[in-house]
């Protein structure tokens, strides 16, 4: 057994609505999974359940062989760290890491030896003694995570814990969010709808869309093998257009008269059929004048530099694609209005449809 399971769980607020619907997942010790997706998609109400502020309409969620469904959530050591700081603004930081061990009667030596280790984990000694007024976002983040982890619970939860934070600073505290994580060998659940955050930091990311899990994979594989038109859409950019078989046994394709191939025969599928494809924008280049197996002709419509990408707009036939090159001083583009080839392997292409859905 997992050391967290969540077997068919299902939370339904009312008779035909349903907030989570058939939920599975197998946590090992030790992993930092992520719940990706956009708001409303069942994956806090997930979170909550697992930390005993939600009760499933069905199903059950083990910890470490326990069944933890119906426990309180102080009955079931996990640690929770929340979008919103939720300091004690009365007391200081000292205060507030110490705030659980002293609600637990421990003896006060081990609350100021364990305040004293949690201010060291997060770089922060010397501050014990400051009010929460007295810090900025990212250092007040910090002492709820230090909150979160003094009573060494067995599983940490956190719930979209730096959308309050400006870019800069959420970069750097995901990455010690991440080591403290490692260093202390924690379970951890993390919330975001960000997905550059989600792939960063996780061990495995778990899509979620409409209640349900869309795909359950490592960042790499979410990334460059999505199994869903929405999984493939939401993470990252993507480029995507209808085009037509020509020849499914060869898995050769047709874009407004331009043929191209995939890297496999399209099993399932007929020749004529309509299919959705999709190309990431940096698996495109412009041909260099080899023969290659896809080439496609386009016109350059727009150049958008993004520091040290620059993205290249181009519309074949009826579909635009962006491409993704990166920035150097000695780069050569096209100008808009150009007309271009440009190339992309076999195994770039990743067909979205589902046999008999076109």
């Amino acid at each position: 057994m997992a050391f967290l399971e969540l077997n068919n769980v299902t939370k339904s607020f009312s008779a035909n609505t349903f907030a989570v619907d058939n939920f599975n997942l197998k946590v090992e010790k030790g992993e930092l999974v992520s719940f990706l997706g956009p708001s409303g998609c069942g994956k806090t109400t997930t979170l909550r359940m697992v930390a005993g502020f939600e009760v499933p309409t069905s199903g059950t969620v083990f910890m470490n062989g326990v069944d933890i469904t119906y426990k309180a959530p102080n009955q079931r050591d996990v640690g929770m760290v929340f979008q919103a700081y939720a300091l004690f603004p009365n007391m200081t930081v000292g205060q507030n890491i110490g705030f659980g061990l002293k609600i637990a009667k421990r003896p006060a030596d081990e609350i100021k030896s364990r305040v004293d280790e949690m201010l060291s984990l997060i770089h922060m000694p010397g501050y014990g003694d400051r009010y929460p007024y007295q810090l900025s976002g990212g250092q007040q983040q910090r002492v709820a995570l230090a909150r979160a982890l003094a009573l060494r619970p067995q599983v940490l939860l956190l719930d979209e814990p730096l959308s309050a934070l400006d870019a800069k600073i959420r970069v750097s505290l995901r990455a010690e969010i991440r080591s403290i994580q490692r260093q202390l060998g924690i379970t951890a659940i993390y919330v975001t709808h960000d997905q550059e955050e989600a792939l960063s930091i996780s061990d495995r990311v778990v899509v979620m869309n409409n209640a349900r899990i869309e795909q359950v994979g490592t960042p790499f594989e979410i990334y460059n093998f999505p199994q869903t038109e929405f999984v493939a859409q939401f993470v990252g950019t993507l480029n995507a257009a209808k085009v037509e078989i020509k020849d499914a046994a060869a898995g050769r394709l047709l874009l407004d008269g331009q043929e191209f191939e995939a890297s496999q025969p399209l099993d399932g599928f007929k020749n004529g059929d309509q299919v959705m494809i999709a190309l990431r924008p940096e698996r495109l280049s412009f041909a260099d004048g080899e023969k290659k197996a896809n080439i496609l002709t386009g016109l350059i419509e727009n150049i958008t530099f993004l520091g040290s990408i620059v993205r290249i707009q181009v519309r074949a036939g009826k579909a635009l694609f962006y491409m993704d090159t990166f920035n150097n001083p000695h780069l050569e583009l096209p100008k808009i209005g150009d007309k271009g080839d440009f190339t992309f392997s076999r195994d770039a292409v990743l067909v979205l449809s589902q046999p008999g859905a076109s």
